[in-house]
């Protein structure tokens, strides 16, 4: 069936071992009706060897359906077939429930979601897309009328989603003579639209689903364009670093208790690592223990992680049951019974502010109401708009007050501690999907760091110079890495001294250090925690500017909180974010400071601020043995081991 299968015949244990390693992608398939989804999915499964041959019976003879043109023998039109499984589907021509195909190649598993496309279907989208890492966006390359309502909807909830990688595929290149001026007019038409959309990675493929075109093979009909096929794509993109490992997340799914001897606490990790030995906390009761096993079926480890699904025993008795959640106490979610969200709704009878509902957030369900209707989002224009209901398949913002707290992170930050559904209390139907937000309406006591009220109705403008051709133009990768440390640790030292080798290499870089930015951008701030917080913010936002211009930011701040320094990650994006520690005994980091009248403001108030070791720096360097220029040398074999340089 694939090309492992000369692997599979000598020596099984090989092949299941090198399968068990893969990485796993997710992806969906999702656009406007008939733009093709579903042979696109049939067209990359056949092309790749991925159909077994009684699926590709099965399929030949399952439709009346005929495109003319044959391959192999058969119709490729049939290949929608393969995840059209419903009769109805089959009988109609449409998608109308999300069908899950699990495939793989020799560099990566595959999950992929089709989903359907008619507006009547838009609450299935979003399902298939709350567990994606990556969406293929089809568009029909004949539509006069360009980017269909319907699509942007889709694209609209993958943003809303926090889906980070967006594939444009302009599908039925073949109808239109493969024209690279419809390609291009297209892709300037999609980019206008999404320059409201949180999409921090944005590509375009221009393919024919029913052909073959660009999906595993480069198309001979289009030499114009140079870039990747889909497939090549799907087993290159960088997902690694969307996996949230800073914030240990454990919500509590059942209490084992087999014996007196054994009291475990099991559910999956929704976000970060645990180890042995750590000290953890349990919320709500705020009852503080250490890690004594981490048990699984396959055998106790000594580290687990997102998203494994494990069994925690503590070393003392604490207050803890179904619905509880277990975290690191220096680095707790909100706790909180109102907050303010996203949501999708998903039921025919419209939403009605004030009635009674029950969120289900991780493993507890809870009732409340949604209070208000702040507005509805219009997904042509992506603006809000007053409304006093939402209708089936609309999104809006809303208050949501719970009859008890619940322990949440912004979606942004942690998808399965951000997210929940509401129920009815009735049905017990799934009426809505929702994303929480950072604050509350009119809240503002918020941090430095909640979205902006403004962030509605700005848009971000794309530039006419892409990623790749400043990455070709520069021969790097535009990255961030952050120096932190004590005051005296050597930050400041060793950023400049990598800003030159770097420069001495024809590399273009520029050093972000907090004692000038102290002196000008940030001269308005104080050395209080919020004023500490939007110091790196700004310093972040500033870097990911030089960022987007190609050129390597190296940040030389303190930044003595390690949630600042998480969220200075979320700002740049954490696949372009490096932490460097100039790790130092603070005894000798002070010794290495000027007296306090020569030392600048910076300085001399940081160093009075608790400092927090980072919880996974890229890179340690012990600055009371290395010196300065071995310092140096690592940061560089660091960029150059990463391939960023």
């Amino acid at each position: 069936m694939s090309n492992a299968s000369e692997l599979i015949a000598s020596d099984i244990h090989a092949y299941l071992a090198q399968h068990e390693h893969k990485e796993m992608l997710r992806f969906l398939t999702c656009g406007s009706v008939d733009d093709g989804k579903s042979t696109l999915i049939g067209r990359l499964l056949y092309d790749s060897k991925m159909i077994y041959e009684d699926q590709l019976e099965k399929i030949k003879t399952g439709s009346n359906l005929t495109s003319g043109e044959k391959v192999d023998g058969f119709d490729p039109a049939l290949l929608a077939n393969l995840t059209d499984g419903l009769e109805a589907e089959r009988e109609q021509g449409i998608t109308i429930d999300v069908a899950y195909r699990y495939f793989s190649t020799t560099k990566r598993k595959f999950i992929i979601a089709d989903t359907p496309g008619h507006i009547q279907y838009t609450r299935n989208m979003a399902t298939g897309a709350s567990t994606a890492d990556l969406a293929i966006i089809l568009i029909d390359a004949r539509h006069d009328h360009g980017v269909m309502e319907q699509t942007k909807r889709h694209s609209f909830i993958a943003s809303l989603l926090g889906i980070k990688h967006v594939l444009v595929a302009v599908n039925k290149m073949d109808l239109v003579e493969y024209n690279e001026d419809r390609f291009e007019e297209i892709k300037k038409e999609y980019l206008s639209f999404a320059t409201r959309l949180d999409i921090p990675d944005l590509h375009f493929i221009p393919i024919s689903a029913l052909l073959g075109d660009n999906l595993v093979d480069r198309s001979e009909h289009m030499p114009w364009y140079n870039g990747s096929t889909l497939m090549d794509f799907l087993e290159t993109v960088n997902i690694s670093s969307d996996r949230n490992l800073q914030d240990f997340r454990m919500p509590v799914q059942i209490v084992i208790r087999p014996d007196i001897n054994f009291r475990g606490f099991a559910g999956t990790i929704s976000s970060g690592i645990v180890r042995v030995g750590d000290e953890v906390m349990t919320l709500p009761s705020r009852k503080k223990s250490k890690v004594k096993e981490i048990v699984t079926y396959d055998g106790n480890l000594e580290e687990a992680h997102a998203p494994q699904s494990v069994t925690l025993t503590l070393e003392d008795e604490v207050d803890c049951s179904r619905g509880d959640m277990i975290v690191r106490p220096q680095n707790m979610p909100k706790i909180e019974q109102k907050f303010d969200a996203m949501i999708v709704w998903m039921a025919d009878e419209a939403m009605v502010p004030g009635k009674q509902y029950l969120v289900k957030h991780t493993t507890k369900t809870v009732p409340g109401v949604i209070q208000d209707l702040q507005y509805e989002v219009n997904v042509n224009t992506m603006k809000s708009e007053p409304a006093t209901s939402l209708k089936l398949n609309r999104i809006g913002r809303v208050n949501i007050s719970l009859n008890q707290p619940i322990a949440f992170d912004r979606y942004r930050n942690n998808k399965s501690t951000g997210a929940f559904i509401v129920i009815d209390r009735l049905t017990n139907g799934t009426v809505a999907a929702g994303m929480i937000l950072d604050k509350r309406t009119n809240d503002n006591t918020g941090a430095w760091w909640d979205e902006s009220p403004a962030s509605s109705t700005l848009a971000r403008e794309i530039s006419a110079v892409t990623p790749e051709e400043r990455e070709t133009r520069f021969g790097q990768k535009p990255v961030t890495i952050l120096f932190t440390g004590r005051p005296g640790s050597g930050k400041s030292t060793t950023a400049y001294g990598v800003e030159r080798s770097l420069f001495d290499l024809g590399r273009a870089t520029k050093v972000l250090d907090g004692q000038n930015v102290r002196m000008g951008l940030n001269r308005d701030l104080n050395f209080s925690t919020d004023g500490r917080s939007e110091n790196v913010r700004r310093v972040a936002e500033v870097a990911r500017l030089f960022n987007r211009a190609g050129l390597i930011s190296l940040i030389s701040l303190v930044s003595p909180r390690e949630i600042d320094r998480q969220r200075a990650g979320e700002v740049i994006g954490k696949e372009n974010f490096f932490v460097v520690h100039l790790s130092a005994p603070a005894e000798l980091a002070a010794s290495r400071n000027e007296s306090a009248k020569k030392r600048g403001p910076e300085e001399m108030a940081e160093s009075d601020a608790v400092y927090e070791d980072p919880a996974n720096a890229d890179l340690v360097l012990d600055t009371s043995t290395l010196p300065p220029q071995d310092c140096v040398a690592k940061v560089i074999e660091m960029l150059d081991g990463k391939k960023l340089i």
